[in-house]
């Protein structure tokens, strides 16, 4: 694909993930799900964190930057065992609400901003991990590639990238977007393949140190999931990669 083709659809991605931002500031996507959010004890809540920081888990010496923070359950959750942590989001209405849960906790370590994941405008190689937890699914291809190379930008040299996102090929993904019994989530528009996303970290350079598929939260499901997701595709339920910013020579 040449540079104008190239241009052209990076435009029109970055049209289109622009107006998905004005949906978020402007809806009720932060008021809906607001009490799933804050409650740290959900099932839900507690089956995302854990996973996520199976893939690695971040230490009292490490800077960690939250892509896409949404309610902000990973910045909130790391501040207690973090060095530093910071939330970026591109809704300011999403930022507003971490902030003003974040003021009940008290931590002094952590921040919020509001700014596109493929732009932070945050310090060349300032983190130590970046996390993304149920963020490239709600990314456009070309809105994809940039947080992947801005992630790689912002990393330490040894720094790790985290990224927890739906596998598409999951049952409950194919009814949901075909709103059988489960409603399509109009968030959803961008699902990334495992393939797709290790060839694109490493082709920004990144290694990969680890990538496997995970099973679901909900008790009975989960145990299927863990025994066959190996072989049957309709029951890898997440999709979670560890890579690598790499030492430098």
């Amino acid at each position: 694909m040449d540079t104008f083709w190239e241009k052209k659809m990076a435009e029109s991605d970055l049209e289109k993930q622009e107006a998905m931002r004005r949906w978020y500031d402007e809806g009720d996507y932060f008021d809906s799900k607001a009490d799933v959010f804050e409650d740290f004890d959900n099932p839900f809540q507690l089956y995302r964190l854990s996973k996520v920081l199976q893939i690695y888990k971040p230490n009292e010496t490490e800077r960690v930057l939250d892509l896409g923070c949404g309610w902000g359950t990973f910045t909130i959750a790391l501040a207690p065992i973090c060095k530093e942590v910071v939330g970026v989001d591109y809704s300011q209405k999403s930022v507003d609400f971490c902030d003003r849960f974040a003021s009940k906790m008290g931590y002094d370590n952590l921040r919020f901003v509001t700014a596109d994941a493929s732009d932070t405008g945050l310090a060349d190689g300032y983190f130590d991990v970046v996390i993304s937890a149920d963020l490239f699914e709600h990314l456009y291809p070309e809105v994809s590639i940039g947080t992947i190379r801005e992630s790689f930008r912002v990393l330490k040299p040894g720094g790790k990238f985290v990224i927890w996102t739906p596998h598409r090929g999951h049952f409950i993904e194919h009814m949901k977007n075909n709103n059988i019994i489960i409603k399509k989530d109009p968030a959803h528009i961008g699902y990334k393949k495992m393939s797709w996303l290790i060839e694109h970290l490493e082709e920004c350079g990144f290694e990969i140190e680890k990538s496997y598929y995970a099973e679901s939260h909900v008790p009975i499901l989960r145990t299927i999931e863990s025994m066959l997701l190996k072989f049957v595709p309709l029951l890898r339920r997440r999709i979670a990669i560890l890579a690598i910013k790499p030492l430098l020579d």
